[in-house]
């Protein structure tokens, strides 16, 4: 591998970790960026940087071992350079331990760190010789803490989950997140077949399979840049999480029913709900922003849709022209993403207790006004992408309390599996009445 390729992937771990940008979002942006580099490398710049990000506890709790200066009290470069060197050397067998070394004192010299090129390649070569032996908190003693640092998730995390779910599911959730994400994609059958379109990504040199018992979703795998397989343009597939389809399959739309989906964006359940319609009725899609609601149109427009619109519009804001309307309102709110860990590794280390906590109110002021557009007989689904009982199972219990002419009709918590599929909750409310 090149220089430039280690080059890159530090300077994103640096925007990712100390500048507070998104993974996935850098990620993409360097990869359209640099798509002439060799697949390999393409693949090799992923890997080291999703699996540095992935495991940045770990490789903290190992370099503190063999360091007098602890990570947290060195300069950003450095702390994230030798992120990326102990990452080699414990997960990428294909890397010399040499090579990590090596590369990493020319990246610091590079920089303007030669002084420090010395006590980098002594950590190094200190981690390369030892990291087997390292001693780890003891499971038995403080579970939190040893999962925490074993599993490379937030100790608060760990505590939430154990207290929510018990210590077998936890671990369970934990073990979850290891291992690949493939990319997941639906077919829109009103454009073509799953038969057909398999074949065409087949012929391309792509890995399809099948994905979570639906007929028209598939796993691909060794794609960094979707919008170049064949078909995306054409819109004949959209990339959606099989979890995130069980929204719409949930919703149980008819022929000819009004949807409104209150935080649409980018649109996936919008445009699956579309197409499930077959060309009737209604899918109104909303979103906050002008940037929003134009990521919702661009999807729109691919998918060749004429039953579904974009819409701005604020989820807090009550529009009174929306009362009793709707057949069914999709409500996917803002959430702490802790389901999608797998495929947005920093979620794990932006998030925090507090913030979750103020998501779970923001998702109830927003159920608070949004649920008078379901019309008497009308469905509301509820759905998060997240593992926290505050903005799951308590905001249903609070939502049928606090909204008594809705009916709980089913609830569920999907666990994140590696080769699966995310985290997701959802519930599935009715409305009292004659209607549908």
């Amino acid at each position: 591998m090149t220089e430039n390729t280690r080059e890159l992937a530090l300077d994103m771990l640096v925007s990712i970790n100390e500048e507070g940008q998104y993974s996935h979002l850098l990620l993409r942006q360097v990869l359209e960026k640099y798509q002439y580099l060799d697949k390999k490398e393409r693949a090799f710049l992923t890997r080291l940087t999703e699996g540095t990000i992935e495991r940045r506890i770990t490789l903290d709790y190992v370099i503190d071992s063999f360091s007098r200066t602890k990570v947290n009290k060195m300069k950003p470069f450095i702390r994230n350079l030798l992120r990326l060197g102990v990452y080699q050397i414990m997960y990428m067998d294909s890397v010399p331990d040499s090579a990590a070394c090596n590369e990493a004192v020319k990246l610091a010299r590079k920089h303007g760190f030669s002084g420090l090129s010395g006590f980098v390649n002594g950590v190094l070569r200190s981690v390369a010789r030892g990291w087997k032996e390292v001693k780890y908190p003891d499971e038995r003693t403080a579970s939190a803490k040893a999962w925490s640092v074993r599993y490379s998730v937030p100790e608060w995390m760990v505590t939430l989950w154990q207290t929510s779910y018990g210590m077998d599911k936890t671990k369970e959730i934990l073990e979850g997140f290891q291992g690949e994400f493939p990319l997941c994609i639906r077919v829109n059958r009103n454009k073509t077949t799953p038969e057909d379109l398999k074949k065409r990504l087949e012929a391309a040199g792509i890995t399809v399979e099948a994905a979570g018992g639906f007929s028209h979703a598939f796993f691909v795998r060794g794609v960094d840049y979707p919008a170049a397989l064949p078909g995306f343009a054409e819109g004949e597939f959209y990339v959606q999480d099989i979890s995130s389809m069980r929204v719409a399959e949930l919703a149980g739309v008819r022929k000819g029913d009004y949807v409104i989906d209150v935080c649409a964006a980018p649109g996936g359940k919008s445009i699956y709900l579309a197409e499930l319609l077959e060309g009737s009725g209604m899918v109104e899609a909303r979103d906050l922003t002008e940037y929003k609601v134009g990521m919702l149109e661009e999807n729109i427009k691919r998918h060749g849709l004429t039953n579904c619109k974009a819409v701005l519009m604020d989820a807090l804001a009550d529009d009174a022209d929306s009362h009793d309307r709707a057949d069914v309102l999709i409500c996917d709110l803002p959430c702490s993403g802790l389901g999608v860990m797998g495929k947005k590794t920093d979620i794990r280390y932006k998030m925090t207790l507090e913030k979750a906590k103020e998501l779970a109110s923001l998702q109830r002021q927003i159920l608070s006004v949004v649920h008078k557009y379901v019309k008497p007989g009308g469905t509301l689904v509820y759905s998060t992408c997240t593992l926290h009982d505050e903005e799951n199972e308590k905001n249903a219990e609070w939502f049928v309390k606090t909204s008594p002419e809705f009916t709980l009709v089913s609830q569920e918590q999907i666990f994140p599996r590696a080769g699966q599929g995310d985290g997701f909750f959802l519930g599935k409310f009715v409305r009292d009445g004659a209607g549908r």
